[in-house]
Order: C-alpha cells, then structure tokens, then sequence
C-alpha cells in the first residue's frame, strides 16, 4: 500500500480501496488474513480507529470476515463479487467518458489496440504494503 494520503477522500475509505485492490490483483487471496489493524496503523501513523472503519466496510461489503482474537480475512468469493462491482462501476462510469474521448479523438478500434500492444501493467508497480515505500538504502 502507498503511504501517500490524498485528500480527496477520508484516509479510512483509501486504505478500503488499497485492500480491494490488493484482493483484485491476487495479493490477498481468500482466507488470507488482512495486515492487523495495530501493525497499519503503526506503520502508516494513521489512528487506529481509522483502519478498523476502513476494515469495516470490508466487513459490511461482505469481502473479508472478522474472526474474533484472530483478525480479518478475505471471504471466499470476495474478488469474484469486487470483479462485478468494479465491471460495473467501470461500464456505468467510467467507460462512457473514455468512449466520448474515443469518438472525439476520432480513434479506431486498431489503433487501439496497436497502441495498446506490448504494453502491460508495471511490472514494478508495488504490489504489496511492504513494497510501496523505499528502502532506507533507495533513499540514501
């Protein structure tokens, strides 16, 4: 997870975003215990409280489970349920602005995927809460 808070939405709702997208990207499978609350909240300097209401709407979601004296899980299923949630969200939000783009810019669907051919994710983007952030040597 990043360690950068933006502020165009509470830290509680970013770190739930940071989970569903580790589950999306396979980094947390289901039954895999979520980072606990005290170790995020140490290593990010955020509240406590605030990670548990972030992992509470988790829980609300029904996307990971809490097992008292043992911590959070991911639920089986959950990356399945954020798949259709995150589909859908895309096609009702987001895929008609980059449609209208499209249109505008008078692209074609060979383009497209010309432009698009070789190109996949980074395979240096951090997947992981411990990767996000440089090492004490990065930095030096």
């Amino acid at each position: 997870m990043d360690r950068e808070w933006n502020d165009s939405q509470p830290i509680y709702r970013q770190l739930r975003d940071r989970v569903v997208a580790m589950i999306l990207d396979g980094v947390l499978k289901e039954g895999d215990p979520l980072p606990s609350v005290r170790n995020v909240a140490a290593e990010y300097r955020v509240n406590p409280l605030t990670v548990l209401k972030g992992y509470q709407q988790l829980v609300d979601e029904e996307l990971v489970e809490s097992r008292r004296g043992r911590g959070m899980f991911v639920n089986p299923g959950a990356r399945n349920l954020l798949l259709k949630a995150e589909r859908e969200k895309f096609l009702g939000e987001e895929w008609p602005r980059v449609r209208a783009t499209i249109d505008r810019l008078g692209l074609k669907a060979e383009e497209l995927l010309d432009g698009a051919a070789g190109q996949s994710p980074s395979e240096d983007a951090p997947s992981t809460i411990a990767e996000s952030e440089p090492s004490k040597e990065e930095e030096g």
